[in-house]
This record gives structure tokens, sequence and C-alpha cells, in this order.
């Protein structure tokens, strides 16, 4: 009989031929090593599944129609920062911040395609209950527009006062586009809610839907990860909150209520994150730029307010690794403290690095996560970054009041970050995400306020107790690491 005569013996060199092939393909795109490494871990690990897995989600390929698109958007909304530029809206007094502001706003422009604008108004809200109520009486208030894209829109509670206000809104001849995640969202979608939006007059799409056929042409696990509204291109709001009640949101999870902060902005940031969301529209429905720009009312926003803000909207054809790089650099801005929250802790080592050289020079690191969080995966796997945090000097705080969901950054109480970016591979690489770099110490200095909250009702873990843990938690934690990348 011959050599291949043998099942097993064709199983056996077929894996290793899919093995070979992938790993050529795996060096010849050179993502981060940790993402490599793990990819080619789970492929040598699991016969044809591993390749199966990698063939859907492995790879950033977003479709050859949509990189299309989303170059001519490049080049549209090229159009419209010169606009900005021309109208003085980019003329920020650099004086007035830290020497190192301007070139992270130079960092952005050049990786993102962000500019920072001047005169704009903020208020921080982490009152979940006050954040919809609010968005719900100015929904009832609006003239001309609404936009709203959300990761995950959630029937019960509050949440359906903001939708009974875009019903309203949408009768009385407002025009109201909402954007929602179809992953995100899927258990929405299957309501009666949608129908009620749409037969009401909502214009109403799903971002990123999945299926087998979209497998074919583009990753199944991307997704829209941004929360934005946008009323009468006057006032916006953006960051960690879906449209949720928490009362009534992932009870059966175990964590508690999800704890989230959003800022309420007007002045010139509007038009930014306005901008923002007509291009996730022309993507997800084909329709031309140009009639949502005028039905939106696009336009620029007279300054309100003397904060700087810098939009930075990122995702998969869209800024490469330049959240990355304006993340890093916030880190090694850092001279006295840096403060950090997020719910998923799964960075790649650059960001590790950052913070423990952050820590090494002297700079005081507190990082703020939740206790406890949905995901069994991110949980152990977050985990296993604690030793080398903790071995530095980074300060790790585990709350206990909830989920925390914001995700913040706070340098010196001068600069802030704030949005939707977890500290994670997915929100760093596969998510399409918005933040907000704020240029302004009145705004850190309240975002600062609210993270000591956070600090106030956590538990400081203590290095010389995480230690002594378990050797099977800790060879939980630390294989799932391998696969951190992937989660």
């Amino acid at each position: 009989m011959g050599f291949f005569s043998y099942p097993s013996t064709a199983i056996v060199v077929a894996h290793a031929l899919i093995v070979v092939a992938i790993t050529v393909r795996v060096i010849m795109r050179r993502p981060a090593t940790g993402v490599a490494l793990a990819w080619l871990f789970l492929v040598a690990l699991l016969p044809f599944v591993g390749a199966l897995i990698y063939f859907l989600i492995g790879e950033r390929r977003i479709g050859r129609r949509r990189q299309r698109e989303i170059g001519t958007l490049r080049t549209d909304f090229r159009k419209i920062s010169d606009a900005v530029i021309r109208g003085g809206l980019t003329d920020v007094d650099w004086s007035r911040h830290a020497p190192v502001a301007r070139g992270i706003d130079r960092l952005g422009q050049q990786t993102v395609g962000s500019l920072t604008v001047r005169g704009s108004s903020f208020q921080l809200c982490s009152d979940t209950q006050e954040v919809l109520n609010t968005i719900a009486r100015e929904v009832d208030q609006a003239e001309s527009s609404i936009l709203m894209e959300f990761f995950i829109w959630n029937a019960g509670g509050t949440a359906d006062e903001v939708l009974e206000a875009v019903i309203r809104a949408a009768e009385r001849g407002v025009t109201c586009r909402l954007l929602v995640d179809a992953l995100g969202a899927a258990s929405w979608w299957k309501g009666r809610q949608p129908q009620r939006l749409r037969d009401a007059g909502v214009h109403l799409q799903a971002a990123l839907p999945v299926g087998v056929f979209r497998a074919l042409f583009g990753r199944t696990d991307l997704r829209l990860h941004r929360k934005i509204v946008v009323i009468d291109d006057k006032t916006a709001w953006t960051g960690s909150m879906n449209l949720v009640d928490p009362r009534f949101f992932k009870q059966e999870a175990g964590v508690g209520e999800w704890v989230d902060a959003m800022v309420r902005v007007q002045g010139a940031v509007v038009a930014s994150l306005t901008a923002t969301v007509i291009g996730d529209w022309t993507l997800e429905t084909g329709e031309p730029l140009r009639d949502l720009i005028e039905s939106s009312g696009l336009h620029l926003v007279e300054p309100q307010g003397s904060a700087d803000i810098q939009v930075v909207p990122s995702g998969p054809g869209q800024t490469g690794d330049g959240l990355l790089q304006m993340l890093l650099a916030l880190i090694n801005a850092a001279h006295e403290e840096l403060v950090l929250t997020t719910p998923y802790l799964a960075p790649d080592d650059a960001l590790i690095y950052a913070l423990r050289g952050a820590a090494g020079r002297g700079v005081k690191v507190t990082l703020i996560v939740p206790q406890k969080v949905d995901s069994f995966l991110t949980r152990y796997a977050s985990r296993s970054y604690y030793d080398e945090l903790l071995e530095i000097g980074v300060e790790i705080y585990l709350y206990r009041g909830g989920l925390l969901h914001t995700k913040s950054i706070t340098v010196d109480g001068a600069m802030s970050m704030f949005g939707t970016v977890n500290l994670d591979m997915r929100s760093l690489w596969i998510n399409y995400e918005v933040s907000l770099i704020v240029y302004e110490p009145t705004f850190a200095v309240e975002l600062r306020a609210l993270q000591q909250s956070y600090i106030d009702g956590s538990d400081r873990l203590d290095p010389a107790v995480w230690s002594t843990r378990k050797f099977g938690p800790r060879f939980l934690e630390n294989t799932l690491r391998l696969v951190s990348p992937l989660l």
C-alpha cells in the first residue's frame, strides 16, 4: 500500500501542510509578535478547526468594497478638514498646554487624520439614569436631525424612554438615523422595537451584518463599538455607555450593574463627531456623502467654550496602528501620575512595556479594573498581566461596585483620553472605536475625581497576597494569556 493509503497519515500530512501555509502567511503579513504566536499556537493545536478560525477572524480583512469606500471617505473628509482649517478652528493656543500636547496632536493628524479643534464645552456625567433621561429630553427638543450609533441597544427601563423620544421626533419630521451593531445588539434586532422605529419613519441600519457569505469577503467579528449621539449638529454625547438601562441589562451574568460614564459636548468638536457617524452610515448604506451632509446639517460649528479636543476614530482600514501610537504617546507623556480605567485588560506587549516604563521612571501608575467581568476567558487572561505590573510598582484596584465599563486615562491632571476604547487587542485592532483626546486641565480634574470615586469603591490588590495564589489559577491565567491577542 502507498504512503497515503492510510487515512490517518493523509490527515497528518494535510494538517502539517496547512500549518506550514498559514505560518508562511502569518510571517509575511508581519502582525504583532504576540498575535502571530497566538495564532500559530491555535492552528497547530486544533487541526483544521484552528485553520478555519484563522480564515474567519485571523486577519483584519474588511473586504475590497469596504476598503475602497473607506478610501473615498478619506478624500471627502479631507475636504471637510481643509474647511475646518480655513475656518480657524484649528488655531489652538498650544502655550496653554503641556509641551507634549502639540506632539500628540501632530501624531493624531499624521496617523489618524484627526484635527484638534478649539472652542468646545463639556459636561461629564456618570449617572446612567441622568444620561438616558437627558438624551431623551434633548431628542424631544430636536428640530432637524438626530444621529445615533451604538454597539448595544437593549430594551427595558429608561432606555425605552429614549426610543419613544426618537419615535416622536421622527413623527414630527426630524430626520433620524440610527446605526446599531448587528452582533452586539443581536437580541434587540430580533425584538419588536426595530420595526416600531421603522414604522415611525426612522432610518435604521444594522452595522456590519454577519453571515457565512460575508465571511468569505471579510472578518465576521469586526464590530462597530462606537457610542455617539448627535442632536441638531449642536449637541453630542459619547463615552462608554451603550443604549441600555443597566438595571435591565445582563443581570444574569452575575457581575452587577454596568458602571459607565458619558460626556456631553457642544461647540466645534460636535462637527467631528457628526462626521464620524455619517461616515459610518455611508459605509453601511451606500448613501452618498453629499446627501448625508445636507440632511444631517453638518457644518462648521461656532466655538462654544474653551476646551481643545481631538476626536480620534479608529478601526480596520481607517487608522492602522494610529490609535495604539497615540495611546503610547499619552502614557509616555506622564511625568507624575497616570490613572487608567478599563473593563477588559488584554494589551499587547508595547502597552505593557509602556506602563512598566512609566512606573519605572517614577510615575505613579494606577490601574482600575472591575472585580468581575462578563467573560470567563477575559477574566483569567487579564489576571495574567497583574504580576509583571505589580512587580514594577503599578497599583491595581479591583472595583467591587459592578462591572466598571468606563474607559478613561488621565495624565498628570492635565490631559485625558475618554471614549470607547478598552485596553485590549480587540479595541486596538479589530473594533471601530472613537476616543476624545481632551487637552483641558479642568476636564482632567473632573475625570480624575470620577476615577477617584472608583478607587474609593475598590480593593487594592496586595502584591504579596497575589503572589501566593495556587498553581491551578496561575496556570489557567497564563494559558489563556497565550490566546489573549485573539479575545
